[in-house]
């Protein structure tokens, strides 16, 4: 028999994620920390968002608040993540287009 520790982020009563260690599950304990405080400072804005939109919208930003932080800084150079589509093998593509 085994004994696995696990980590659980609970907030307001439900489970939000589980880790392995400890230091990933604070991580995130502090991104959602993050993401609550953009919440409140979203709701006051004055462009028309809805609930969900601020949720989102205040998640996301806190995910990525290294790259938010830096342009907020000024720094010209930015690495951003850019979800991109998985490569397409280009040898059956070339082989499709060649087929009558």
């Amino acid at each position: 028999m085994a004994v696995v520790v696990k980590y659980v982020v609970e907030r307001n009563g439900v489970e939000r994620m589980t880790f392995t260690t400890k230091k990933e599950a604070d991580a995130y304990d502090k991104m959602l920390d993050i993401a609550e405080s953009l919440e409140l400072m979203l709701e006051k804005v004055d462009v028309p968002l809805s609930e969900q939109q601020i949720e989102s919208l205040a998640l996301e930003i806190a995910k990525e608040k290294d790259q938010f932080m830096a342009v907020l800084k000024g720094t010209k150079e930015t690495t951003t993540k850019v979800k991109s589509k998985p490569a397409e093998d280009t040898s059956t593509a070339k082989e499709n287009k060649e087929k009558p």
